[in-house]
């Protein structure tokens, strides 16, 4: 019964994971989807860690005409940074599927850094986190020759990728005992923002949200289900094994003081999507922390809506988050000038 029950997982994912790149690959054919035709150029497949692994690799999105050789030399003129992390169940997906994403913030004049990192259930918990800490620490050493000012520093992410910078907001606030955590701490910065959208913000007990959606459909609830097993299966019943940093929401629920203010959080979800629960949650926690919190709710949007962007609500949702970094990570004078409204 458990090898079938993983079979049948294993196809489920394969499945969503074939939707997902196969979609990301037809809508990057467009001609509006060359970054070009929006002022941005990409530096591809830049290496955050010196393995040569594929998944410790970051591709950067930056308006076109920034050199960073000329810009490390400027301070004047560089460009807040947006350290983007991919969703897809901590399992699937990477930079290329998520290209949208850079493009967006980098047409709107940010200097972005879309990472991958390792995926479980091969590098279960923590080691996406590691990586995400690991690119963290590069971009805040190399942001200057990109032309992004790290001082400055976004931290975006979705679904999976939306818990891991929680999570790692969490080290970079909290004194925690993990090592990468503490060199994370260390490192003495704190990002200006952090947008997580439509995350899972507490990995354990997933079975809490088929518990409140009895009638959700199966396939939904395997892929749920998948993401706990996946990640944390191997930790959850091990001594000495905290899983704080894959459940940060736990945290704050529990009014754990950091030793740094939280930056500002924003956050978006749909809401028919099963996480919404934890988004509330979130907001919720935040707020009795003293964070500034926006949460905002689009009525009837699905998982991860916001990267469908021909939706009107979801265009509404990037109108929304630019004018949530115009207030708490501006950009240059000669960029707010083009409107706090641009989507």
């Amino acid at each position: 019964m458990a090898l079938l029950d993983d079979v049948r997982l294993a196809v489920g994912s394969r499945i969503a994971e074939g939707f997902f790149n196969g979609t990301a690959r037809f809508a990057g054919l467009h001609p509006k989807a060359r970054p070009a035709r929006h002022g941005v150029e990409v530096l591809r497949d830049i290496p955050y860690v010196g393995d040569g692994k594929k998944e410790h690799l970051l591709d950067v999105y930056r308006p076109a005409g920034d050199r960073g050789a000329g810009a490390s030399r400027d301070p004047e003129g560089l460009r807040p940074v947006v350290l983007y992390v991919h969703g897809g169940g901590f399992r699937i997906l990477s930079k290329e599927s998520h290209w949208l994403m850079g493009l967006a913030y980098a047409k709107r004049g940010y200097v972005v850094f879309n990472i991958n990192y390792r995926l479980a259930p091969r590098y279960p918990f923590p080691m996406g986190l590691e990586d995400c800490a690991a690119a963290f620490s590069w971009v805040k050493a190399n942001a200057a020759r990109h032309g992004g000012d790290a001082s400055r520093m976004v931290l975006a992410g979705e679904s999976a990728g939306a818990n891991l910078v929680t999570a790692l907001t969490m080290a970079l606030t909290y004194e925690r005992p993990e090592p990468f955590a503490r060199r994370a701490f260390d490192e003495g910065l704190v990002p200006r923002a952090v947008i997580p959208a439509c995350g899972v913000f507490q990995v354990s007990d997933i079975a809490r949200i088929r518990r409140r959606k009895p009638r959700m459909p199966g396939f939904v609830a395997d892929r749920l289900h998948e993401v706990e097993r996946a990640y944390i299966g191997a930790h959850a019943a091990s001594p000495g094994i905290s899983l704080d940093l894959a459940d940060p929401l736990t945290v704050f629920e529990r009014g754990d003081r950091p030793a740094r203010n939280i930056p500002p959080f924003f956050l978006p979800v749909g809401t028919k999507d099963p996480l919404l629960d934890d988004t509330r949650r979130l907001a919720r926690a935040l707020e009795g922390l003293g964070v500034p919190v926006t949460a905002r709710y689009y009525e009837g949007e699905v998982h991860a809506f916001h990267a469908f962007y021909f939706r009107e609500k979801a265009r509404a949702c990037w109108v929304d988050t630019f004018q949530f970094l115009d207030e708490h990570c501006p950009r240059q004078d000669g960029d707010v000038a083009r409107g706090s409204h641009e989507a």
